[in-house]
């Protein structure tokens, strides 16, 4: 058998006869020719069957491999740039194939139209479409540029638990359950204040796991389980906070262009987008944010959207507001200094104005908006527990958290990304449930 190769590996061995194992994604079938694309992981590549080259029967087999059969392909690998396929450019003239399981009955996700509810009840079988396969290669990158910049600048991995006995902003948005004899525990919806108590060992560390928020929302950007990372920082205010993060973001943008500019390129993306993700990002602060918005909404004369951009200060922004926040720049933008009502707790107030925290979101263009949340930490314990009491948390729960404080407390800062919305942001994709293999929603808990 000529030497297995993958399908990214095809430009290295142009004009060479080679093996590839992978599974039947579509065939059309034009007389004599058979086209199979075959997938097989690491792509998708344009298979070609002639039939004068090849003995009756075998092609004959080709001619009848159903789809999602797995297959052994032998062949000659040849350069043609109008071979589709992802990468594409290369395709494969058949010499012989092996079809190791041939899928009997018709395959539940037909190449037909589905509605979206169908192709989540089978999403096992949907990441195999070249579009979820491209979204989850994406996916797999951005994870791997988190941890390699991180891990490269000084940052230490410290795991934090999932199980936690209280939360983070409030038990409205946590999932419950009880814990033995000790009362409720909750699924963690951040690791951000264990986080808190690691940099006073490790100076800059950060955790990166599962998240629950048990949020009854349905909109395109939410979900009950997700993924996060979450750096934090000691000695660091939130001027050095939002420079660590355009780095650390421009990183990820940079690093799935080149790794992953087939997969974009295979979703419609338009990479100029992209490409100007680079330091420095614009600042604006909240006061002035919400100025621009009024400024916004008194120029459209469309009721709707009058009513939609409405806000007084001190209000939380929502999607209509980053939207039009973000149609003012060409790159992502930080929104800094929110109302503290609208924040967490633990958020450091902002000298001379204690109604205004020390916060700041970064905010996507093209209407995706949040994409990171952070702050500077409220660094004095007296202070943080008035917090605590004021949001009528349980103050026992936090004995801990305020200890940090008493002990070599020092101005510390760190933000939380969510890596779907990243994902979908740098995909192009309207929903955030096509982002992780298997989506948890408010009405979804499979397969």
């Amino acid at each position: 058998m000529p030497p297995v190769i993958r399908s990214n590996q095809l430009a290295q061995v142009d004009g060479q006869e080679v093996t590839l194992q992978g599974w039947i994604y579509n065939r059309t079938h034009k007389g004599k020719l058979v086209f199979l694309l075959v997938r097989d992981g690491y792509g998708f590549v344009q298979c070609v069957a002639f039939q004068r080259d090849l003995d009756p029967e075998l092609f004959e087999a080709i001619v009848r491999v159903p789809q999602e059969s797995s297959v052994r392909i032998s062949g000659v690998v040849r350069a043609d740039k109008r071979a589709p396929g992802i990468p594409g450019g290369y395709e494969i003239g058949i010499t012989g194939l092996e079809i190791v399981q041939s899928v009997e009955g018709e395959y539940p996700i037909a190449l037909k139209e589905h509605g979206v509810d169908f192709l989540l009840d089978h999403r096992h079988l949907w990441i195999r479409v070249p579009s979820q396969w491209a979204i989850l290669r994406v996916r797999a990158t951005v994870i791997k540029a988190i941890r390699d910049w991180l891990d490269g600048n000084g940052f230490t991995l410290v795991d934090t638990p999932i199980l936690t006995p209280a939360a983070c902003e409030g038990t409205t948005t946590l999932f419950g359950t009880k814990y033995f004899d000790e009362g409720m525990a909750y699924l963690a919806q951040s690791g951000q204040l264990y986080n808190e108590a690691d940099i006073f060992a490790f100076g800059k560390v950060y955790c990166f796991g599962p998240t629950f928020r048990a949020e009854k929302s349905k909109t395109r950007r939410h979900l009950t389980e997700f993924w996060m990372v979450e750096p934090e920082m000691a000695f660091c205010d939130l001027d050095q906070l939002m420079e660590m993060e355009e780095q650390f973001i421009s990183h990820i943008v940079q690093t799935v262009l080149r790794d992953c500019r087939a997969e974009l390129l295979s979703l419609g993306r338009d990479l100029t987008v992209l490409e100007k993700v680079v330091p420095p990002f614009p600042r604006i602060s909240y006061d002035d944010a919400v100025k621009k918005l009024a400024e916004i909404r008194d120029r459209t004369d469309d009721p709707e959207q009058k009513a939609l951009l409405t806000m007084e200060w001190g209000g939380d922004f929502g999607s209509p507001h980053e939207t039009e926040l973000t149609k003012l720049y060409d790159k992502p933008v930080f929104c800094y200094g929110y109302p503290s009502a609208v924040k967490a707790f633990y958020m450091e107030p902002w000298p001379g104005r204690p109604e205004v925290s020390k916060s700041v979101d970064l905010l996507a263009p093209e209407g995706y908006g949040e994409i990171t949340g952070g702050s500077e930490r409220i660094s004095d314990p007296d202070l943080l527990l008035e917090r605590i009491r004021q949001h009528d948390l349980p103050e026992d729960a936090f004995r801990w958290y305020i200890d940090l404080r008493r002990y070599g407390s020092v101005p510390h800062s760190g933000f939380g990304l969510g890596v779907e919305r990243t994902v979908a942001w740098l995909c192009g994709i309207d929903h955030i449930r096509e982002t992780i293999p298997y989506p948890r929603t408010i009405n979804r808990v499979y397969p």
